[in-house]
């Protein structure tokens, strides 16, 4: 029974850290504008089941680099308390990675929501 309650409680954290993410961070919410905005583009297109995996696939993947890039940043600012070249670095290519999956993301929305474009301008 100890490890089921243990279990929940790792859920609980997690969902916690999705909740600092979304609430703290500024590039979060700029992503979460953009899930809502693409979603209800989804909704009004109907995209196809197929579509609708690759935009949660696009969803996901920005959403779990820009995690990891903001708990770098907290880390690495937790250990440099002063400007350092060495956490300058780490900090940039943490966000560079978070840019690679947005474009991609991106480019992927692109490839969904182009051809419902052009129909409606046609």
């Amino acid at each position: 029974m100890y490890w089921i309650i243990k279990r929940i409680k790792s859920f609980g954290y997690a969902l916690k850290g999705i909740w600092l993410l979304f609430r703290h961070e500024a590039n979060a919410q700029v992503h979460l504008l953009a899930i809502v905005v693409v979603t209800t583009a989804g909704l009004f297109f109907h995209i196809s089941k197929m579509e609708w995996a690759l935009i949660a696939i696009a969803i996901g993947m920005v959403v779990a680099a820009e995690a990891f890039n903001s708990a770098i940043e907290k880390l690495t600012d937790s250990i440099y308390k002063e400007q350092h070249e060495t956490a300058g670095k780490i900090k940039d290519i943490a966000a560079g990675a978070v840019l690679v999956c947005a474009i991609v993301a991106v480019i992927i929305g692109c490839v969904v929501f182009l051809p419902y474009l052009a129909t409606i301008i046609n």
